[in-house]
């Protein structure tokens, strides 16, 4: 399999997975001139399109994709229905595509119908975990945005993170600045920063990499329940709630 991506709007990618056939799925288009003209020059052939939720920069090429190609099939949440899905899918089901079977997991918190895609080892994860940080919140749904990272947290090691947006230099600024002793921070902060200098991208990431560079799987750490005045019984909920307000409220923080 080929994995790409295409950048769009400001700081999002349009993730496309392709056989040695050329048959392609889209994952998440925002917008729909970039990835018509990539997949023009690569002769592609798309077959579906995952949405990952309702959001505009997440939605908003499909419906000019599927005049280009009308017999592509459009999977998404119930959420996406007035954006293009003409087949929604929700946690628990599988969908074969390009020979492969793809597993969908609900993970609502950033949107109440959010799901993620995976088939090993991509996870198509869209705004619920990014590289260095996690997505916000929708309507102080924190407990299901916390059990939603949890549980991607327990994909295997080498999965691979294909997030939708490239925060990851400043998702690791923020955590140096919670978290300004740890080598391990400081040291991928230093990688990221000359990889996004050099004019590439950060995506996509791996879960062994996450678990500990990304604060929002750290959240037993002792380090930051004392940062926020937390007991040390506290609950790793009460953990991600304080840090999630936290870079809510952080100067320079991205709007994800």
């Amino acid at each position: 399999m080929i994995l790409k991506k295409i950048p769009i709007l400001d700081t999002n990618y349009v993730w496309i997975l392709c056989n040695q056939n050329k048959f392609c799925i889209i994952i998440d288009p925002g917008s729909s001139k970039e990835v018509i003209q990539k997949i023009q020059e690569n002769k592609w052939f798309p077959t579906a399109i995952l949405l990952t939720h309702n959001h505009i920069d997440h939605v908003g090429g499909v419906k000019k994709i599927v005049q280009y190609y009308p017999n592509i099939t459009v999977f998404g949440p119930k959420e996406t229905i007035k954006n293009g899905c003409n087949n929604p899918v929700s946690g628990g089901d599988e969908i074969f595509l390009l020979n492969r079977k793809f597993y969908v997991y609900f993970t609502p918190g950033h949107t109440p119908g959010h799901i993620s895609y995976y088939s090993k080892p991509y996870l198509f994860c869209g705004d619920t975990l990014f590289s260095g940080g996690c997505g916000r919140v929708y309507k102080d749904d924190y407990l299901n945005m916390f059990n939603s990272i949890n549980f991607i947290s327990f994909f295997p090691d080498f999965t691979m993170l294909c997030c939708s947006h490239e925060y990851t230099l400043s998702n690791l600024y923020f955590s140096t600045f919670i978290f300004p002793e740890d080598k391990k921070i400081q040291v991928y902060y230093k990688k990221i920063k000359k990889i996004i200098d050099s004019g590439k991208s950060s995506l996509p990431s791996y879960i062994i990499f996450e678990k500990k560079i990304n604060l929002f799987l750290r959240t037993n750490d002792t380090f930051l329940k004392k940062y926020f005045g937390l007991k040390m019984n506290c609950t790793n909920f009460e953990v991600f709630m304080k840090l999630r307000l936290e870079k809510d409220c952080f100067v320079g923080a991205k709007r994800d």
